[in-house]
């Protein structure tokens, strides 16, 4: 207890850091044991992403995927970038150290113990540190999934459609779930923020913290309807069917090209 004291400044501070990282790192754990029984986001939109990877394989116009997947990987890097920026001022506030006591000591925060201040700050640094590791690692998972991607061959089968499906999808689906770890990081680095008014706050924000991800995970609009768009997939398989396997006839490509041409014309006579 003396070391703790020490340490902490009080027992409160080492109490009020249990609970936080109780909830930080626990949060993840204590989310997959839910979803075993109750429809959460991250479970819904693995079955969203593996039915996305589905139609992916036999489209043969890939600009939308392409597309949507430019988006993602601009998401991150703004994400990675802000968290970089983030990491850079809050280390940059420990090492002028005169200025940072000045400054927070005019808000009222307790700047007695040197060591308890510095990490308090040094746990904000830890958590937006453990979020950026989490979005360069998505951003190279998802380079590697559109490698996969662009390697998908232009005419397939049924069967191998499903093997190529499984293969993107375990590429794709990890990259996802560390760019939510790292949004998530955002959420713990403000309960962690909060050590700078006491051990009660910290621990206060921490609990708040879980309940809010919690609940946008499980009970908020966009939950209710990834649950529903997963019921519709799992009911509904994908009706979408594979591209013939090209077997250098091009009679039947002619035919259906021309076929087309003629219902153009039509319609431009008839307009």
């Amino acid at each position: 207890m003396e070391t703790i004291t020490r340490t902490f400044g009080s027992w409160q501070n080492f109490t009020a850091l249990m609970i936080f990282l109780f909830c930080w790192l626990g949060y993840e754990h204590v989310l997959k044991a839910l979803a075993k029984r109750h429809g959460v986001i991250f479970k819904d939109l693995t079955v969203v992403r593996r039915a996305w990877m589905q139609e992916m394989v036999i489209r043969s116009f890939k600009l939308y995927d392409s597309n949507l997947i430019g988006h993602g990987v601009n998401t991150m890097s703004f994400f990675a970038s802000a968290n970089l920026i983030l990491i850079a001022a809050v280390a940059g506030a420990i090492f002028t150290e005169e200025l940072s006591y000045q400054s927070v000591h005019a808000l009222g925060i307790d700047t007695s113990s040197p060591a308890l201040f510095l990490m308090k700050f040094g746990l904000v640094i830890i958590c937006l540190a453990r979020g950026l590791l989490n979005f360069i690692w998505a951003l190279r998972q998802t380079n590697y999934a559109v490698a996969a991607m662009g390697a998908v061959p232009e005419n397939i089968d049924p069967k191998t459609a499903r093997e190529f499906t499984e293969a993107i999808s375990d590429i794709f689906e990890p990259a996802m779930s560390n760019f939510s770890q790292g949004v998530r990081g955002y959420y713990f680095a403000l309960a962690a923020g909060a050590w700078m008014f006491g051990p009660i706050p910290l621990a206060v924000a921490s609990i708040g913290a879980t309940i809010l991800l919690a609940w946008r995970q499980s009970r908020s609009q966009a939950a209710r309807g990834l649950r529903r768009m997963r019921e519709l997939l799992e009911d509904h398989p994908y009706p979408t069917r594979t591209r013939p396997i090209y077997d250098g006839d091009l009679s039947s490509e002619e035919e259906n090209g021309a076929s087309q041409q003629d219902k153009t014309n039509n319609q431009t006579q008839a307009g």
